[in-house]
């Protein structure tokens, strides 16, 4: 299933959902990106109903509090990104992608032994 990607700033706001793998009101989400992001609270809130349109967060009201949870789970769309990164720029070649990340010095040869290992671990 290809999940639609996020934009940097709506992935800021998941990561933090994600992370804390719990329901979480708005203020908190506030709270946690105000130590990260000089964004206003109209800013994330807008991000936070986009968010939930867009079918990765439910939101519930408790009083006058909305009260979000991922609907899309952060491995679901890891695998997604992955996929879609791999078919779109390296079309669907794993050699090519860690060709280009070892020509690049993004990765040594001890990382291309593990992942010799991992591959022979399956």
């Amino acid at each position: 299933m290809d999940i639609p990607r996020l934009p940097d700033a709506e992935l800021i706001i998941m990561n933090i959902i994600w992370c804390e793998n719990r329901e979480i009101t708005s203020a908190e989400v506030i709270k946690m990106l105000a130590a990260q992001k000089d964004w206003s609270v109209t800013t994330i809130l807008t991000f936070l109903s986009r968010l939930t349109e867009r079918g990765f967060l439910t939101v519930r009201k408790d009083g006058r509090t909305n009260i979000y949870k991922a609907a899309v789970q952060e491995d679901a769309y890891i695998e997604s990104e992955s996929k879609s990164f791999l078919r779109h720029l390296h079309g669907n070649s794993l050699t090519s992608l860690v060709a280009a990340l070892y020509k690049g010095d993004a990765i040594s040869k001890e990382d291309l032994d593990e992942l010799k290992a991992f591959i022979d671990g399956r």
